[in-house]
Parts: C-alpha cells; sequence; structure tokens
C-alpha cells in the first residue's frame, strides 16, 4: 500500500524577470507595467519563498503538483530546481503545454516526483477556454506508478472574473463545460473505471453553477458513485465541513483558499471521478484527506486569516512587493492510495 500526496497551488504571477530574452514580445508588452522593477533578485526571492511551502506539503512535499499563473517553461525550471535541492530524495520533473494565447500568458502545469511516477508524453493535452480576450488552459497529463498504476489529472485555471462574477460567469461555465468534455471523452477512450482527478483553481466557488451544472461536479459522494455518466465528486466540500481547519493539525480554521477584499473563496477545488471513489483500478481517493495547506508561515492574521502575498512591483517593488510573502492562494492537497 502506497500513498500519494496530489497538490494544486496557484503560485500567483510566477513571471521570469524583466528583460527576460526569451518573452513573447506580445506578453513584454502587455505586461510591461507590471513587470517593471521586477529583478532577478526578486525573482529568485519568489522562487526560495515557493519551495519552502511546495516542500512541506503533506510533510516532505507532493508527489504530483497542478500549478497555474506560471509564465513558461523557464520559470517551472527553475522552481523544480530549487525544490530538488531543497528537499530530501526528491527529484522533480516538469509537464508543461505552452499556452501563449491567455492576455498574459500565464500557464497551467505539473510538477511531479519522477522518481515515483513515469508521464507518456503521448498523452499529454492541452485543452483551451476560449473567450473574447484570450484563453485559459486545461492541461491533461496521464501518471503511472511504479507498480503500474495509472491516473488521469487536469489542471485547471478558469476565467476570472474581471469585469464582475456575474458579467464574467459565461466564460467560467465555458471552462466547466470543457472539462466536462474531456472527462466524457477520456472515459470513452480509456474505459469508464480510468482514475481521473481535476484540481485547479475555478475562479468560482463548489456550488456556483459552473462547477455544479457546467463541470457536473457533485457535492454528494453517492450520486457520482452511482452515476454511469461522466460525474465529478466535488471535494472541496470537505474544506467546509471540517469548518476548513488544516487537515495537518496546523493553525486554526479559515474561511476560502484565497480573500477578496477579506472574504473568502473556494476556488480552490479537488474534482474526483467514480474510479477513485470506488477504487476500481486499484487507486482510491482518501476523503478525509482532503483540505487546504496552510503552512502557518503563509498566514496573514491581519486579513482573516488569508495568504501572504508576494506580489508583483508594477514599477515600484518597493511599495508593492512582499519579499516575505508566498501567493494570494492557499495550496490544497489529497491523498490517493494504492493497493
Amino acid at each position: 500500500m502506497t500513498d500519494h500526496r496530489i497538490a494544486f497551488w496557484n503560485l500567483e504571477n510566477l513571471f521570469a524577470p524583466e528583460g527576460f530574452p526569451d518573452r513573447e514580445p506580445w506578453i513584454a508588452r502587455s505586461m510591461a507595467s507590471d513587470l517593471t522593477g521586477w529583478t532577478e533578485e526578486l525573482f529568485n526571492r519568489k522562487i526560495s519563498q515557493l519551495t519552502t511551502i511546495i516542500s512541506q506539503i503533506g510533510g516532505s512535499g507532493p508527489d504530483v503538483l497542478g500549478v497555474c499563473e506560471v509564465e513558461n517553461r523557464f520559470v517551472l525550471d527553475e522552481l523544480t530546481a530549487s525544490l530538488n535541492a531543497a528537499t530530501t530524495g526528491r527529484t522533480y520533473g516538469v509537464v508543461h503545454a505552452d499556452n501563449t494565447f491567455d492576455r498574459r500568458g500565464i500557464d497551467t502545469a505539473f510538477v511531479y516526483d519522477t522518481t515515483r511516477f513515469e508521464v507518456d508524453p503521448e498523452a499529454v493535452f492541452s485543452h483551451f477556454v476560449m473567450r473574447r480576450t484570450g484563453t485559459r488552459d486545461i492541461t491533461q497529463v496521464t501518471f503511472t506508478d511504479s507498480d503500474g498504476n495509472e491516473f488521469v489529472a487536469l489542471a485547471n485555471h478558469w476565467p476570472s472574473r474581471s469585469g464582475g462574477a456575474i458579467q464574467s460567469a459565461g466564460f467560467r461555465a465555458t471552462a466547466g463545460e470543457t472539462l466536462a468534455y474531456w472527462h466524457e471523452r477520456t472515459r470513452e477512450v480509456r474505459g469508464a473505471d480510468i482514475p481521473i482527478i481535476a484540481l485547479g483553481d475555478l475562479n468560482d466557488d463548489p456550488w456556483d453553477p459552473s462547477v455544479l451544472y457546467n463541470a457536473n461536479a457533485s457535492r454528494e459522494r453517492g450520486d457520482t458513485e452511482r452515476a454511469q455518466s461522466a460525474r465529478f465528486h466535488n471535494l472541496s466540500w470537505d474544506y467546509l465541513r471540517n469548518d476548513a481547519v488544516d487537515h495537518r493539525g496546523g493553525e486554526r480554521a479559515i474561511d476560502g483558499t484565497l480573500y477578496y477584499r477579506n472574504n473568502g473563496n473556494v476556488f480552490d477545488q479537488i474534482l474526483v471521478n467514480r474510479s477513485l471513489l470506488r477504487g476500481e483500478r486499484g487507486l482510491t481517493v482518501i476523503d478525509e484527506t482532503a483540505g487546504i495547506e496552510m503552512i502557518p508561515a503563509m498566514v496573514d492574521h491581519r486579513v482573516s486569516h488569508g495568504p501572504i502575498r508576494f506580489g508583483l512591483p508594477d514599477g515600484e517593488p518597493e511599495e508593492n512587493v512582499n519579499q516575505d510573502g508566498f501567493s494570494d492562494h492557499f495550496p490544497v492537497s489529497v491523498v490517493i492510495r494504492t493497493g
């Protein structure tokens, strides 16, 4: 019996330093103001801060980590190099399908322990979520552990609420439909019992229509266990049922995975299919391990116990960057068990 810790974290604007030579020209233009003063020193500090948190997830770092808001492969390689230097017995690799079409050039990707998993490069897909002002992507990867157990993971970053939650809701409905479509297509190609986990920053709460109806992600475990169609069980409801207490036994409860104007939202979610609930192919999700990774160092007690942001300089790094910060989101994680 082996436990695999699967996690997700929005890394909040992990861009390469200002003047990065391989940056897409249109990204350099669109982000010029935000990245003014984003020096190599600040970038390296941000990498170091992220490393201190990631290496603590699950006690010794996750086995698989989905991420979003990363600019390109360069920043992912820098992050994994830092992680490999900081963690004992871990050798992390990257799965990244470059998406240069987002209006800010930010991607989803996976970081994974290459000593525990293999990835089939022919089974890596980037599913675009189209909108008028750009796209967001869903990265789909098939992981195989040392015992030959396979599962499909999808890293999500759904369109933001910019312009208003109601006005932008249709974009997230499209993202939910995109996820649901590829859930169904994967079952058709790989079999209805293929284990599937979808993680990400959905920019909606678990009770919003884009999650409930478009992505077909239910609160009730039994609905998914009995379903013959492509349905997810949304483990993020457990964060609420457990009063959002850190499942590692850390500090006091929180109300969300991120905070906006001191109000918590549960945008960072973990969805699993029937196979993982029932252990149909040798892998079973352990529901009670699902939770918010509220590492004490990143908790801002001045802002309703939300995460401490690192920020971007926007021309004024001394005002807009907190070098002791991390991200505007907490990580989330869950255990999948073999046997």
